[in-house]
């Protein structure tokens, strides 16, 4: 099976393992800390791609991981002098309240790696009996990547090449620089799980590896992240499932570029941060999200506030155009049927995002077609105003989570039917076993004095 970089140079020739049915895994963070802007790229970006997938027909489970149990969490457990799943729990918190701000649909599944550990000793088992993995002298379990042939495929590197460096675990317990660890024997004052090597904590590598092979089967068809996790995350992850399995990992592979602020990269652990609330607060969710996809998802995007601003006049005119068009029919936007002008824009549209996700060429037909509305408001035409109207709003839009509005402040609901509406999303989440966000919905619901009960009449709820 052929290995990518990036998806293929058209969506039309994807070639999914079932048909019309798209399985994509993507690297989700590491807990520890408020997410910065960084982060939120690969958010919009796959959030994106994958409302374009189902734009185009295909359904869609997507994973996103929480790595829960890490040595930054650690460190600021040690810290805070806190027990260690306070922190990852805190900012999963956190992290859904940024989701929100975005607009970021959740995933079909979050799983967390701590939930995952026992599925992670037997693959780590099945590697050591496979003759991939050695324990180490002090307990620690190594993959030994000179017993795989294509070890470096993936990030296009030659293990002969290679030399020990930042990102490559140096230990004398390694039988090669290279090896990299699966398991990690317990030390004094961290968290620990017992196994046939002792007591100790997965990898980092292979808790993707086992979650996502889990939920998606051994071979799914997309993994996506930021290029950074190239090597040696991602090429970690390939070589151990390929090991194990005997068959390829994912087919296809995107990496979305960093963000870059004064020409280096973003990183909670520099202090070179913008964390996201305070960009949606100060220039909004549409402006970032906007800002971001106007530059190819590939390629590296250099972060400004004079960036922020410029984009954020455009965005203000594009959504005054469409007030403009709302007052003119009194928030009563008649229904039109496609016309051949609607689905000429529309194949446009498509055309773009299927060429490698071009979202430069899609973002600057958004703004063509606002100058065509435009036009069309100076001119009165009412019928192209609605064209251009309704491509915007309720076919462009959706697919990148932009120009929505209020949902509840819209249809001026009742506190029941908010509660109620809640309710109805958090037991959809529960039957695709996103546990994660359904049971955020229940605690936000408890903290602000609302104790929902499920029974087999269904979900009831009482004020507290």
């Amino acid at each position: 099976m052929r290995i990518y970089d990036t998806l293929s140079s058209s969506l039309k020739e994807l070639k999914t393992i079932e048909k019309n049915h798209v399985k994509i895994y993507v690297c989700g963070p590491t807990v520890y800390n408020i997410i910065h802007v960084g982060n939120a790229r690969p958010m919009i970006v796959f959030d994106s791609f994958r409302r374009f997938l189902e734009f185009s027909g295909y359904k869609v489970t997507m994973v996103q991981n929480f790595t829960d149990i890490d040595d930054k969490i650690i460190n600021k457990s040690n810290e805070e002098n806190t027990p260690f799943k306070e922190i990852p729990e805190r900012f999963i918190n956190e992290y859904w309240k940024d989701s929100n701000l975005l607009n970021i649909r959740p995933a079909n599944f979050h799983p967390k790696t701590t939930d995952y550990v026992d599925e992670i000793i037997i693959f780590i088992e099945d590697l050591i009996k496979k003759g991939y993995a050695y324990k180490s002298e002090n307990n620690d379990v190594y993959f030994d990547v000179r017993k795989l042939e294509d070890y470096g495929k993936l990030s296009h590197r030659n293990p002969d090449d290679m030399r020990s460096g930042s990102r490559i675990e140096i230990s004398e317990n390694k039988r090669d620089p290279l090896d990299f660890t699966l398991w990690k024997a317990s030390k004094e004052n961290e968290p620990s799980w017992s196994s046939p090597w002792g007591d100790g904590r997965p990898g980092w590598h292979i808790e993707c590896s086992v979650m996502s092979t889990q939920i998606l089967g051994k071979t799914f068809d997309i993994h996506a992240g930021g290029n950074d996790l190239i090597f040696p995350h991602h090429e970690n992850e390939r070589a151990q499932s390929v090991a194990r399995h005997g068959c390829e990992f994912a087919n296809y592979w995107m990496h979305n570029g960093m963000l870059k602020l004064s020409g280096s990269k973003m990183s909670k652990s520099t202090g070179n941060i913008w964390l996201v609330r305070d960009i949606v607060k100060q220039y909004g969710a549409d402006t970032l999200k906007i800002f971001m996809l106007s530059k190819h998802y590939r390629s590296p995007l250099d972060f400004s506030e004079e960036g922020l601003i410029s984009q954020k006049k455009s965005v203000d005119r594009l959504n005054e155009t469409l007030k403009k068009t709302e007052d003119l029919f009194e928030n009563d936007i008649p229904y039109l049927a496609y016309t051949d002008y609607m689905k000429e824009k529309i194949n446009i549209f498509k055309e773009y995002l299927s060429d490698d996700f071009n979202t430069t060429k899609a973002i600057a037909l958004i703004f063509d077609i606002s100058k065509e509305l435009n036009k069309s408001l100076e001119q009165k035409n009412k019928k192209n105003i609605l064209e251009n109207y309704h491509l915007l709003k309720n076919i462009f839009g959706p697919i990148f989570g932009i120009f929505e509005d209020n949902y509840i402040e819209k249809q001026n609901m009742s506190s029941d039917e908010v509660i109620n509406l809640l309710i109805d999303i958090r037991n959809k989440m529960r039957n695709q076993k996103n546990y994660e966000m359904s049971d955020y919905i229940r605690d936000k619901l408890n903290e602000i004095g609302i104790e929902i009960k499920d029974n087999i009449e269904g979900t009831t709820y009482k004020i507290k």
